[in-house]
């Protein structure tokens, strides 16, 4: 699947990926669609198999705290939206750790990793002023560690960070004298804002979390679970290239291969946010270089003589941005004169028997005359192959471009064709909104 990679009408941020048994299970918030705020009342589960990344499965709805037409509350002193949650297994059960705005948060158990998740108890702590950072048990965003001597932490927060040891006989009771409170420094270069999640690779504990400049997830290491932490930079930005919102996510292994999930903003709000995924490298000494966006998801490469939806983009720039009109229904829309949409990356092969191949795209026409640069790499230095017209209602447009080999971006750059008295009475309108693309010999 590329970019994103469930199902292009589910909404999962905040992903915390676990792999359990032979799959690969993705918890997280759940948005809606065209949201004026986040999140929902409830949880869902997606997982797929090790050996088929490509293949994810909706196991339903996991963990309610409003009452919905099939399903009851799963708690009675809260009616507020669930955000953010972690699941971890000890000795043979699955503990989801929720966190309920600005009410009580709670810890649920399940036999299986998919749920549905029984409450098992509120979080007990031995005193609210030695939890004076968990705002008396709210847990802002857990993320929860059981390490290899089955000693189990919790770490939260919201603009500074905290973390405890929780009773491994119960997995809800905090244990005291274990608070801590600014494991990752609030100052630069740290800068925490919110997002905890806590990976543990080989002998090196990983801190991953959204710094105060928000699109981006940064991560600290340390030789504890209970730091200190020294920062060590970025690993992924949602607002690169692409309009940014909140970030967070958390690391995995699959197969001997490290990735890094994260979420994206759609419909012209920062409150409907996907689920996306980009392939990682761990070095030795414990560094992970930031990666760019792609389309990609668990591809190796897109085909570009398949049909794409123009809705993987990872590059949009100059206002443009995804839009859902319903569960079929998706496009590029606000393009305007110089807007920038891309797609990293392509696999166009080896044959180079011609000097030229055709270009369709199916877009929505608005009523003006304009063209697309279609351009490998990048849009600022990159290689343009040619230039498709667009025209002024619904329709295929083609063209003629050359003949690419190997393995590149495709960069669309918009451009408004109005000359005269046109070009100034138009400026700043609506060109056309894109549906596909596809390359073909």
């Amino acid at each position: 699947m590329a970019n994103p990679f469930l199902s292009l009408w589910e909404y999962i941020p905040d992903g915390e990926p676990r792999v359990f048994g032979d799959r690969v299970y993705i918890y997280g918030s759940h948005d809606k669609a065209g949201s004026d705020s986040f999140c929902d009342y409830k949880l869902k589960v997606w997982s797929a198999p090790l050996d088929n990344l490509n293949f994810w499965q909706c196991h339903g709805d996991s963990f309610h705290t409003k009452t919905d037409r099939d399903h009851l509350s799963a708690i009675d002193w809260s009616e507020r939206q669930l955000y953010a949650p972690d699941v971890i297994e000890k000795d043979g059960k699955y503990y989801l750790y929720a966190y309920v705005v600005g009410s009580k948060g709670c810890v649920a158990v399940s036999d299986k990793p998919e749920g549905p998740f029984q409450l098992l108890s509120q979080y007990q702590y031995p005193m609210p002023d030695d939890l004076e950072g968990f705002d008396e048990g709210i847990f802002i965003d857990p993320g929860v560690l059981v390490d290899e001597d089955k000693r189990v932490y919790i770490y939260c927060g919201y603009e500074r960070s905290y973390m405890a040891e929780i009773n491994p006989d119960n997995m809800y009771e905090i244990l005291e004298g274990t608070f801590q409170k600014d494991i990752i420094p609030v100052e630069e270069p740290c800068a925490f804002f919110e997002a905890c999640a806590m990976r543990k690779v080989g002998d090196i504990y990983y801190m991953i979390y959204s710094p105060k400049r928000g699109s981006c997830l940064a991560y600290a290491t340390s030789k504890s679970p209970k730091g200190p932490f020294t920062y060590r930079g970025v690993i992924v930005d949602n607002g690169e290239d692409y309009p940014g919102g909140n970030n967070h996510g958390s690391i995995c292994n699959m197969n001997g291969q490290w990735y890094i999930f994260y979420h994206r903003m759609t419909n012209n709000t920062v409150f409907s946010r996907r689920a996306c995924v980009e392939k990682i490298q761990i070095f030795p000494d414990g560094t992970i270089p930031q990666v760019k966006m792609t389309s990609l998801g668990f591809e190796e490469a897109l085909n570009p003589y398949r049909q794409t939806p123009a809705d993987i983009a990872c590059i949009i720039e100059g206002g443009a941005f995804v839009a859902e009109r319903n569960e079929f229904d998706r496009v590029v829309t606000n393009i305007k004169n110089g807007c920038v949409i891309g797609y990293r990356y392509f696999d166009f092969g080896c044959d180079n028997s011609s000097e030229t191949m055709e270009f369709a795209v199916k877009i929505r026409g608005v009523g003006c005359r304009s063209r697309i640069r279609i351009i490998l790499d990048d849009h600022e230095n990159g290689i343009e192959i040619g230039i498709c017209e667009i025209g002024l209602d619904d329709q295929i447009c083609r063209a003629v471009v050359r003949n690419v080999t190997g393995y590149h971006a495709v960069i669309f750059i918009a451009e408004d064709v109005s000359k005269g008295w046109g070009s100034q009475l138009f400026q700043g309108r609506q060109l056309f909104e894109i549906e596909s693309f596809v390359f073909t010999k």
